[in-house]
């Protein structure tokens, strides 16, 4: 067995859960392991990926697996590469990354993992985006200080917002709006974003869906998290949308969700200053902005039905107008369809059993996928977690073949776009070494690496605790300073 040099595009839980299993199904102490290097390159100068920049600030207890992250980036076999752009032109969200080109990393390892996630948001054809109508990912990123940096919303000017979609994304959302500043400002949500929720004039959110409450995306937790909100009440909904056909075969969660909307929320209707309302069997149609005669824009919406035999919504030729200050569009993601190997058919690399496969068909020599970037964006942390292990165990088996080898390619015999002849996998590159754009990178400050990462952690933890909260967030700028007076 040759040495092992793999290198990870991604720095969220899907490439820590794949760094983290093969560090330990490969132990540095066991004589019979292949020497083994594990470099995770990352456009974020911060680690973690959606666990720091998509997990709700209310939810802390979902970021506990960064200690297993942690774990990994002490293994002196792994480094972390953080503010680093794998790609062939800089980014325009976030131009301080340093731009590396692919070919770098097939000069320089022996196998490369896609652990990119996806992160273009999906848009609705109905309602683009506009100064009235903003993809939901932008308000995440706006609340967990991405470095993207979206421009903040004018909450002091928006008192009805509209959520197109009812997964738990939406549900996030519409919490966060819905929740005092108060209750916020312990948790890991930034002093600039309690100031505009301080100011915010938002007093009713409405959660739109084409489909019924049997079909709805959120998790019962998110659900419940809604009902026991304690500044704002729920609008019933109508009694008819609860009770299913008897003939319908429910599931435990589609029971539970049932029983918890029928109740209602813990507070009365119209008792609070604040309501939010499950809008469903509704699929937008237009947005028309405001005017000098319609202070609020119109959100046209089409009534929808189950088709029983596909299951899918369709117009039942009735429609509405709904008056609201701000659309949010929350209907999942895609992959960057610059990113090699992408699939515009599935909107996520072509992959097949944690291997990327080529246009036509064959597995490729140690090139893999993993997480949203393998599966399109779908699944929770658990699920991860489960996809990543797989895609590591395919990985060690490659390391360590045996009778049930599969047969791949290499990528310089393939015709792909934006794949050269002359990419291919070095068998032999130097053991340590990364691409000399990093070196550079380093040299320069532009670079970080999990070190760099642990001082920030720790300095925003504790400037979190003189303000009495979980932790107060570095943007960039301030990051690259406090790491440059502690060198």
């Amino acid at each position: 067995m040759g040495p092992v040099k793999l290198a990870i595009v991604g720095g969220g839980p899907s490439a820590f859960y794949v760094a983290s299993r093969l560090l330990s199904l490969l132990p540095h102490s066991n004589a019979s392991s292949p020497p083994l290097k594990i470099h995770l390159f990352d456009r974020l100068w911060a680690p973690h990926g959606l666990v720091r920049y998509g997990v709700a600030p209310d939810h802390p207890e979902v970021k506990n697996c960064t200690n297993k992250f942690d774990t990994a980036a002490a293994d002196p076999r792994f480094r972390f590469f953080g503010n680093v752009n794998i790609g062939n032109a800089p980014l325009s969200s976030i131009p301080h990354a340093l731009t590396v080109p692919l070919s770098s990393l097939y000069e320089h390892y022996t196998h490369l993992l896609f652990a990119s996630g996806c992160t273009i948001p999906t848009l609705h054809s109905a309602v683009p985006p506009s100064a009235h109508c903003i993809p939901a990912l932008s308000l995440v990123h706006w609340y967990t200080q991405h470095p993207s940096r979206p421009a903040p919303p004018s909450l002091d000017k928006i008192t009805h917002v509209t959520l197109i979609g009812n997964g738990n994304v939406s549900l996030d959302i519409a919490r966060i709006l819905l929740t005092s500043p108060s209750v916020l400002a312990k948790y890991d949500v930034p002093q600039p974003v309690l100031e505009v929720l301080s100011r915010s004039a938002v007093r009713h959110v409405s959660i739109v869906g084409r489909r019924g409450p049997l079909e709805a995306a959120f998790t019962m937790k998110e659900l419940r998290e809604m009902i026991n909100l304690p500044e704002a009440s729920m609008v019933p909904i109508e009694p008819s949308l609860l009770s299913p056909p008897s003939s319908t075969q429910l599931t435990r969660q589609q029971s539970r969700v049932l029983d918890l909307l029928r109740k209602g929320s813990k507070n009365p209707p119209g008792s609070t200053s604040k309501s939010w309302s499950l809008d469903f069997f509704r699929s937008p149609t237009g947005l028309t902005p405001p005017s000098p005669s319609s202070p609020s824009a119109k959100l046209s919406l089409a009534h929808t039905a189950l088709d029983p035999t596909t299951n899918r919504a369709i117009p039942t030729g009735e429609t509405s107008a709904l008056s609201t200050s701000l659309v949010v569009t929350s209907l999942g993601f895609r992959a960057d369809p610059e990113t090699s190997f992408y699939d515009p058919g599935l909107t996520h690399l072509r992959s097949m059993a944690g291997r990327i496969i080529s246009s036509s068909g064959n597995a490729l020599k140690n090139i893999y996928s993993s997480g949203w970037a393998a599966n399109g964006a779908k699944g929770v942390l658990a699920s991860t977690m489960m996809d990543a292990y797989a895609v590591a165990d395919t990985i060690l088996s490659d390391i360590t073949p045996g009778s049930d080898t599969v047969e791949t390619t290499p990528t310089s015999t393939t015709r792909e776009v934006g794949i050269s002849s002359a990419d291919t996998l070095n068998s032999d590159p130097h053991p340590e070494n990364p691409p000399p754009e990093i070196n550079d990178g380093l040299k320069a400050g532009l670079v970080t690496q999990y070190k760099d990462w642990k001082a920030i952690d720790a300095e925003e933890i504790r400037r979190g605790e003189l303000l009495g909260k979980e932790r107060e967030r570095m943007n960039w700028e301030e990051a690259r300073a406090f790491l440059s007076q502690s060198s």
